[in-house]
């Protein structure tokens, strides 16, 4: 198992990098130049989202003292570690739920917002792809690549349905044990005390205004995204339609969250982007270098994150140790 995260990234980085090789380095690159503004404009819009999940996230656990800022900065530096580091699993987010802790909210109440939150995210992703599914079939009928997302529709629906009768009947609380051994290995002591998880996430579940107000924004924020797609390509002179920008984000992430062994879905998400672009006839090496520019956000956004990271755990550090 050690030796499977590195694995990974090198797999990703092979498959990343086979890419641009097969369709030419030169032609990629020169359409990653010519979107000139367009990747600023793309990391601008990744932020926005980045801060509407924060918030739909903080929206869990309101009425609360604290404001969504947190929130939002934890959200950073959650897709940040998910993205940047190979971590397998819920890394980021269980670490994003123990930096909270140190705001003053509950370790078992942060778990339990972290876990509810993933599963409103999972949920949301799932209504993104449904809807570029109908979106592909719709502009351009029945493509195999349809059939393969049923596929993984198929897989998905028992598995999100999974997710949430686990939440709901107290399934997850040996995996979190499982987690806090895992985590009191560094010297996380802020999992010592996680007791009645089962009990916080009830009370969440029973927040339906906060609930709802979670879901919308998160949908609301990974439908944003697709302007990600729609950016990039306007700024290098292939417009694509909002519907069509929608179908081939939706694609793009679905295929990311299948490979979530892989930090950031490295190669797979890419692959994805190319052939569901392939479909509005965009030419590849325009989709490889849209797929490129869609992992500048990544860099940008996520190294200050960790730095963010480190700085809070220095900052735990200094006040154990006083």
């Amino acid at each position: 198992m050690k030796l499977f995260a590195p694995l990974a990234v090198i797999f990703g980085l092979a498959l990343l990098t086979a890419l641009v090789a097969y369709f030419g380095v030169a032609s990629v690159l020169q359409a990653v130049v010519s979107s000139r503004w367009g990747t600023a404009l793309v990391v601008m819009a990744r932020a926005v989202a980045l801060i509407a999940a924060g918030v739909g996230w903080w929206f869990l656990l309101t009425p609360l003292r604290r404001g969504p800022y947190i929130f939002a900065g934890l959200r950073f530096v959650r897709e940040a570690i998910n993205s940047l580091f190979p971590f397998v699993g819920m890394g980021g987010d269980i670490i994003g739920a123990r930096l909270l802790a140190q705001f003053g909210v509950a370790t078992n109440v942060a778990i339990a917002s972290v876990l509810i939150d993933i599963f409103i995210q999972v949920l949301c992703l799932l209504v993104f792809v449904a809807a570029g599914i109908g979106i592909v079939l719709d502009l351009v009928g029945t493509h195999r690549l349809a059939t393969m997302t049923f596929v993984m529709l198929a897989i998905a629906l028992p598995a999100v349905s999974g997710f949430f009768l686990a939440l709901n009947f107290g399934a997850f609380e040996p995996l979190v044990r499982r987690l806090v051994a895992f985590g009191e290995r560094p010297g996380w002591a802020a999992f010592n005390h996680v007791a009645d998880l089962g009990g916080r996430l009830q009370q969440i579940w029973k927040n339906h205004r906060g609930l709802s107000a979670s879901f919308f924004v998160h949908l609301a924020a990974v439908f944003f995204g697709a302007i990600e797609v729609w950016i990039a390509l306007s700024f290098m002179g292939h417009s694509v339609s909002v519907a069509q920008a929608v179908a081939i984000e939706s694609l793009g992430q679905g295929s990311r969250a299948a490979a979530f062994m892989l930090p950031g879905g490295l190669g797979v998400q890419d692959s994805a982007l190319i052939a569901a672009s392939a479909i509005f006839g965009i030419p590849a090496e325009v989709a490889l270098a849209m797929a490129l520019i869609k992992r500048v956000p990544d860099l940008i956004l996520g190294v200050p994150a960790l730095v963010g990271w480190q700085a809070l755990e220095g900052k735990r550090l200094l006040s154990h140790g006083k």
